[in-house]
């Protein structure tokens, strides 16, 4: 399940959920207050999958992303004001309507595989640089 994004960082493009952690969160705390907002699921049982940094020419910020593969959740997806989810065939995922780094890591993250890595991207938010690794 994939979100449109309809307002802020990312929006008009197909995006994973989630968001910034608020008081003290732990990354999957914030995965499972974050789905809840978004998209209405409530998640009793997921996998971090991997750590991502992105960092942007021209602004010296690194965003730290966990990834989590969530296995059990109950509820329906709904829209929120922020993401219109929708299900998607794993041959079917949009990727030239997503980030571009989306196509290096989330095969990994569907083939049950850890990773972690990096991306900087240029002006036009293309790839500058990458490095991403698979763990065991």
């Amino acid at each position: 399940m994939l979100g449109m994004k309809k307002r802020g960082f990312g929006a008009g493009r197909w995006n994973g959920f989630g968001g910034n952690a608020e008081g003290g969160e732990t990354p999957s705390e914030t995965m499972i207050r974050e789905i809840y907002e978004e998209a209405g699921i409530k998640v009793s049982k997921l996998i971090e999958r991997g750590v991502l940094n992105f960092a942007f020419i021209g602004n010296g910020d690194t965003i730290e992303c966990h990834f989590f593969h969530i296995t059990k959740w109950s509820g329906e997806p709904i829209e929120s004001e922020e993401m219109r989810p929708q299900w998607f065939e794993v041959g079917k995922i949009p990727y030239n309507n997503m980030w571009p780094d989306d196509r290096y890591w989330l095969p990994l993250l569907l083939g049950g595989k850890k990773f972690k890595g990096s991306f900087l991207f240029g002006d036009e938010n293309e790839i500058i640089k990458k490095e991403i690794i698979a763990l065991k």
